[in-house]
């Protein structure tokens, strides 16, 4: 339409010049067709700001729309990431303080038990030594009645022979080595 108009603007002007000679030809016509085209202009500019701008202004808007959208969700998941790491961050200091206590805990036990093991086997030493002792004593004393009895038993000899006849330094002297033979050497040195 607006091509019409300006090809009929045109055509009307170079008509105009042919027709008088003049290069403008001010006459009611020509105003009259000037205003309709710049009427025909005008509407034409409503319509296409109708059609195209409208809708180009109307997809800007979606779009500015949209990317206020996504800053939103960007802002929205940079938050709730933020708010995760915290989490996680939380849940790992959990696990290294509990990992912490069980190793302290551990540790504990294992101190307990070596104190324990330690007790136990001197306890065990104790009653090891104890009866050891008990054992040299009971020896000691067994040994001593042996003594005790080998002397006995070389007193009565000795006595037995004296009652048998007197005896004399000399005699007395070979009684002694007769009875220290008879009982052997070993018997005194084993004891």
């Amino acid at each position: 339409m607006a091509v019409t108009g300006i090809n009929t603007f045109i055509h009307g002007s170079a008509m105009l010049l042919a027709e008088e000679g003049r290069i403008f030809g001010l006459d009611a016509q020509l105003l009259f067709d000037v205003c309709v085209q710049g009427i025909a202009v005008f509407l034409l500019f409503i319509f296409l700001t109708y059609i195209l701008i409208n809708p180009v202004r109307k997809v800007l808007e979606d779009r500015q729309k949209k990317v206020q959208d996504d800053l939103t969700s960007a802002a929205t998941d940079r938050e709730e990431a933020a708010k995760l790491k915290a989490d996680y961050d939380a849940r790992i200091k959990q696990a290294d303080d509990e990992a912490s206590d069980i190793l302290d805990a551990a540790r504990k036990k294992a101190v307990k038990n070596e104190e324990k093991i330690v007790a136990e086997a001197k306890e065990e030493a104790g009653r090891i030594i104890a009866n050891a002792n008990r054992e040299a004593e009971l020896e000691k004393s067994r040994v001593k009645d042996e003594v005790k009895q080998e002397i006995i038993g070389v007193a009565t000899a000795m006595a037995g022979k004296l009652v048998a006849g007197e005896l004399d330094e000399s005699k007395q002297a070979a009684l002694i080595d007769e009875t220290l033979a008879e009982m052997g050497d070993d018997t005194w040195q084993n004891k």
